[in-house]
């Protein structure tokens, strides 16, 4: 895989190769729980072995690997005597515990048979949210891959609680592809490509390629695996998808076993074509890498001077304030329905701002000061939703 060979193999067999793989030299690849285990809830080694295989065939090229790997919880079912993913979550963080180092242990193996060295990379929420801990988490990404290194990314399931996961590893892999600044995502799971509809049934077509959302119009798409070890599904695929190539990465989706294909630049799968404008970095991560603290309330012509004119956010336009949150917090700007249109980082903690609402900045201004003739969220720290 991945010799001029093996591509020419490829052209013959599908007609094309895929540019935006073959050209991509930053691939993040991520792999779901039902694709690494076996029915029972153990790592299943030659599935392990055969993705391994595929990605050691891009890095003999000179082109760098992000794995993102679900499988821990998975992983550590069967030590733990567990015969299904377990609902609470001090019974995930167990099994985690126990499957993580069983996961690592068993790629640094797989890896080791093409000369490689993997580094584990454990993430949480606040890891890419908080500029801080950003920068930390690109260094080590980046020291490891200027080692030759394979970094392999999981959520830290340890540790994490409901409030600040990530919710499923499709997300956080788009995050780590935008973080690296990848050339392409790779998302791999126990379905081939996305589908119309259920791709059981006879009357559904394969999707090649998505250029826009109206390719996706009436796209029928599913939950979690078959196999009940993971938490994805064909829904947080998309939507993993729809993050990257807003970031300008093109995503291929499709199954484990087609990874060798895939990567090779085959027409499997299915292609997600990146958006050609790249946003800028901060504004990427306030739309999709942050929680909001709380919600402003937008009257009628607020909404329109935010949405359609790009303005910035003052006191008067706002009708109500929910959450409890401090000046610097990212908060939701809804409208009269109570729909997100906006997201942006607030001037002003919540119990400043009741006091605050319908009034004009230069009436503020009078009443409370100079210090108050400022913007509730401003139309730098704003990203439409």
């Amino acid at each position: 895989m991945g010799t001029a060979a093996g591509r020419a193999g490829c052209t013959a067999q599908n007609g094309r190769v895929r540019e935006a793989v073959t050209t991509a030299q930053r691939i993040v690849v991520k792999i779901g729980s039902s694709s690494l285990t076996t029915a029972e809830g153990g790592l299943d080694s030659d599935r392990v072995d055969a993705l391994v295989d595929a990605l050691g065939g891009l890095t003999a090229e000179g082109r760098e690997v992000v794995l993102v790997s679900s499988g821990a919880i998975a992983a550590g079912l069967a030590p733990l005597g567990l015969r299904r993913r377990p609902r609470d979550l001090a019974t995930q963080q167990a099994a985690a515990s126990v499957g993580q180092g069983l996961l690592i242990g068993r790629y640094a193996t797989s890896f080791a048979r093409h000369g490689l060295t993997v580094g584990q990379v454990l993430l949480t929420v606040d890891d890419v949210t908080r500029r801080a801990h950003y920068r930390n988490a690109y260094r080590t990404l980046r020291k490891l891959l200027d080692l030759r290194a394979v970094p392999i990314v999981n959520e830290n399931d340890t540790v994490a609680t409901d409030e600040i996961r990530f919710g499923d590893n499709d997300r956080l892999a788009a995050l780590v592809a935008a973080l690296v600044h990848a050339d392409l995502l790779v998302l791999l799971s126990d379905v081939d490509a996305l589908y119309t509809g259920d791709p059981s049934r006879p009357d559904t077509t394969r999707i090649s390629e998505v250029r826009d959302a109206a390719d996706l119009t009436g796209i029928s798409v599913g939950g979690a695996g078959r196999a009940g070890v993971g938490t994805g599904g064909m829904v947080t695929k998309v939507e993993a998808a729809r993050i990257a190539t807003g970031f300008g990465i093109p995503v291929v989706l499709t199954s484990a076993a087609l990874a060798a294909e895939a990567l090779s630049g085959a027409a499997v799968g299915t292609l997600f074509h990146r958006v050609h404008q790249r946003p800028t970095a901060r504004l990427f991560w306030l739309a999709h890498a942050t929680s909001p603290r709380g919600r402003l309330h937008l009257d009628p012509g607020a909404v329109q001077a935010v949405v359609n004119r790009r303005k910035s956010l003052l006191p008067a336009g706002i009708t109500a304030v929910d959450g409890a949150f401090t000046a610097g917090d990212p908060v939701d700007l809804v409208d009269t329905e109570g729909a997100p249109v906006a997201r942006g980082l607030v001037n002003y903690d919540a119990v400043e701002l009741p006091g605050l609402l319908g009034r004009s900045t230069g009436e503020l201004a009078a009443a409370l000061g100079p210090a108050y003739e400022r913007e509730v969220v401003h139309r730098d720290d704003l990203v439409l939703l």
